[in-house]
């Protein structure tokens, strides 16, 4: 088997495995208890906090613990509505090619009277950050933008977008799910004042993930019923999970340069192969984009039995986001840098992890013009275009 789906989730690293199952076992009290053992998993829970916040450049207080990347996105977006309607700003700025976590958000504020406005992405998958400048107002509360998009992997001018809205006084989040522990991330450098993270897309365990809010940022509570993580988010934590997140981060961190080496040249190969197959096209900037994230469309064929027809042949793969694999519409992605429907049916995503081979790679690329040029041969869409009736676009 080939696993080529590492955006969806990727496999739980040794280490923090090791480190999940021996904390569920021998330090299960609660954090919040008084006598040893509470004591003892709340010094574990505080220098999980500590990990995390040293890799992105933060302080431990600006760490809150979630479930995971979609409520750290809906708890920085809310937060930073709330923060603006007390100064009679509802005006929101974001992408229209951001996760459903951000757009599902913003739709829910503007039943709530908030004005949103969703920025244009280029052909190359990328934010401009003059566009950004430009569409601030004096009312604008929020500024959020994605660091890595999750479907076609190109990385936003994040530095310059904070740099920005920190000269125009206006809060920045990033969901920055697919870029921690994939890309070097400083948050004070890049004037970052809200990061969203997941641990299961850096070889961490689901359920479990992060919000950093700079010191001063007032979050809303999204569950009530308890004082944990500083009154900001109840419940009894997750310690297995948050001390695992903080050492597969940890290990992400320490490896990240040489991985990204590695996955890149990988992907570019990918790139190069797959661009060979007739009236086929790279999803977004061919450099601006994460090492290991290969988006294409291919022309005549549906994306669904492409990752059909590759699962038989031992690949797993997917057509974009994990979280909308289940609808038959379009990705919004590749509608959003301009891809028309007929042809955004036709992609395939390809997210490679650090176990990648040169064989794998190459098993890839001939898997995937074979399977194309079989559905090609009846597919009453590519007879058309063969045949002049339909023009090709690609």
């Amino acid at each position: 088997m080939i696993y080529a789906d590492n955006a969806a989730t990727t496999r739980m690293s040794d280490g923090a495995l090791d480190t999940f199952v021996t904390l569920a076992k021998e330090t299960y009290g609660n954090p919040s208890s008084l006598y040893s053992i509470g004591q003892r998993a709340k010094e574990v829970l505080e220098k999980a906090r500590e990990d995390i916040a040293a890799v992105i450049g933060a302080g431990p207080r600006e760490i809150t613990f979630t479930s995971g990347g979609s409520e750290a996105d809906n708890q920085a977006i809310l937060s930073a509505a709330a923060l603006g309607e007390r100064k009679g700003k509802k005006h929101i700025l974001s992408s229209a090619f951001e996760h459903h976590a951000v757009l599902h958000t913003l739709e829910k504020l503007k039943k709530q009277g908030f004005e949103v406005t969703l920025l244009d992405v280029h052909e190359d998958g990328l934010v401009r950050p003059e566009e950004v400048a430009r569409a601030i107002r004096e009312d604008t509360c929020l500024v959020t933008i994605m660091y890595a998009n999750n479907e076609i992997g190109t990385i936003q001018p994040i530095r310059e977008i904070g740099a920005i809205c920190r000269e125009r006084g206006v809060l920045f989040h990033t969901d920055a799910v697919q870029a921690v522990g994939h890309l070097p991330i400083d948050v004070e450098a890049e004037n970052i004042d809200l990061l969203s993270a997941s641990a299961h897309k850096f070889h961490g365990p689901k359920g479990v993930g992060f919000l950093y809010a700079r010191k001063g940022t007032l979050l809303t509570s999204l569950i009530e019923g308890g004082a944990q993580e500083r009154g900001k988010r109840a419940g009894t934590e997750n310690l297995p999970g948050i001390a695992s997140m903080a050492k597969a981060l940890q290990e992400a961190s320490q490896s990240m340069e040489r991985n990204a080496e590695y996955l890149t040249s990988k992907r570019d190969r990918l790139i190069a192969g797959l661009g060979a197959i007739p009236h086929s096209a790279l999803n977004g900037d061919a450099v601006r984009r994460l090492p290991g994230n290969v988006s294409f469309c291919f022309e005549g064929i549906e994306g669904e039995s492409l990752l059909l027809l590759l699962d038989d042949k031992g690949i797993q793969a997917s057509s974009g986001s994990a979280c909308t694999s289940g609808s038959l519409d379009p990705s919004h992605v590749l509608l959003a840098i301009g891809r028309v429907h007929d042809v955004a049916h036709g992609s395939l995503r390809l997210t490679i992890g650090e176990d990648i081979t040169d064989e794998e790679v190459e098993t890839i690329i001939r898997s995937v013009a074979e399977t194309v040029e079989y559905l090609r041969s009846f597919s009453p869409v590519w007879r058309d275009l063969m045949s002049g009736k339909s023009s090709f676009i690609l």
